[in-house]
C-alpha cells in the first residue's frame, strides 16, 4: 500500500515536472512518457526511500505563523527516509545531472534552506531524476545549520518589511542545476572551505591586511 502510493504520488510529480520540456526539438510525448517510466522503474530498484503514511507525509502543506498576522505557506514534496536516514525530500527532473562538488554546495540551496526553517528539520536531500538516454537519479543529501536557519528567518522579517513598503531587492542563493555560483572562484567563502579559499584566492606579493582600505573611494 505504501508503494503504491508512493509511486502514485511521485509519478504525478516526475510527469508534471518534465511537462514544460515536452516541447524539445524530436521530442513526442510518447518519448517524454516512456522517460517518465523508465525513470519511475530505476527509482522502484533503488529502493532508497522510505515515505511512511504517504497520504500525510507527501505533498504536505506547512504554515507558519508570522508577525502582523501574516502567514508563510510552504508546499514540500515530501518526509521520511533516505538510506535510512530520516528527512525532508524534494523531487526533481531535470535534462543534466546536478553538480556535487564542492562539499557543502547543496547546503546553500534556497529552498532546501526554507524548507529546514518552516519544518525544523536538518536534514534535507534532492531526489534528481536526470532525463537522459540511459535514466538516472542522484540522491544528494545535506544538512542545514541552526545558523542558517536563524538567518532565513530574519530573511524573511526583512523582506516581508520591503515587500510591505514596495521594495523587491534581488537575492542571492544557489538553485541548481545551473548556476554562476557553482563556477565562483570566491564559493569557499561561502562554504567555509579554507582548502578552497587558499586554492582559488590568491594575494597581490607585498599587499597587507589593510591595502584594500586605499582602495575605497568615499
Amino acid at each position: 500500500m505504501v508503494a503504491t502510493a508512493a509511486r502514485h504520488f511521485i509519478a504525478s510529480g516526475v510527469l508534471s515536472a518534465i511537462r514544460p520540456l515536452s516541447s524539445k526539438r524530436g521530442e513526442t510525448w510518447d518519448r517524454v512518457v516512456h522517460q517518465g517510466v523508465h525513470l519511475l522503474e530505476r527509482f522502484a530498484q533503488d529502493d532508497r526511500v522510505r515515505i511512511p503514511q504517504p497520504q500525510q507525509n507527501l505533498q504536505i502543506k506547512v504554515v507558519r505563523a508570522l508577525p502582523n498576522a501574516s502567514q508563510f505557506v510552504a508546499y514540500i514534496d515530501a518526509i521520511g527516509e533516505l538510506d535510512g536516514q530520516c528527512c525532508l525530500m524534494d523531487w526533481k527532473t531535470t535534462a543534466n545531472r546536478y553538480p556535487e562538488e564542492p562539499e557543502g554546495l547543496l547546503s546553500l540551496d534556497s529552498q532546501l534552506i526554507c524548507y529546514s526553517w518552516m519544518t525544523g528539520i536538518p536534514d534535507v536531500a534532492l531526489v534528481v531524476f536526470v532525463r537522459k538516454h540511459q535514466p538516472e537519479i542522484q540522491y544528494l543529501k545535506t544538512s542545514i545549520s541552526e545558523e542558517q536557519r536563524l538567518e532565513f528567518g530574519q530573511l524573511v522579517g526583512t523582506t516581508i518589511s520591503q515587500i510591505e513598503a514596495a521594495q523587491f531587492p534581488a537575492h542571492s542563493g544557489i538553485r541548481f542545476p545551473q548556476n554562476g555560483c557553482v563556477s565562483c572562484s570566491h564559493l569557499g567563502l561561502c562554504l567555509h572551505d579554507q582548502p578552497l579559499i587558499e586554492s582559488s584566492l590568491i594575494r597581490i606579493p607585498g599587499a597587507h591586511d589593510l591595502a584594500w582600505l586605499d582602495e575605497l573611494v568615499d
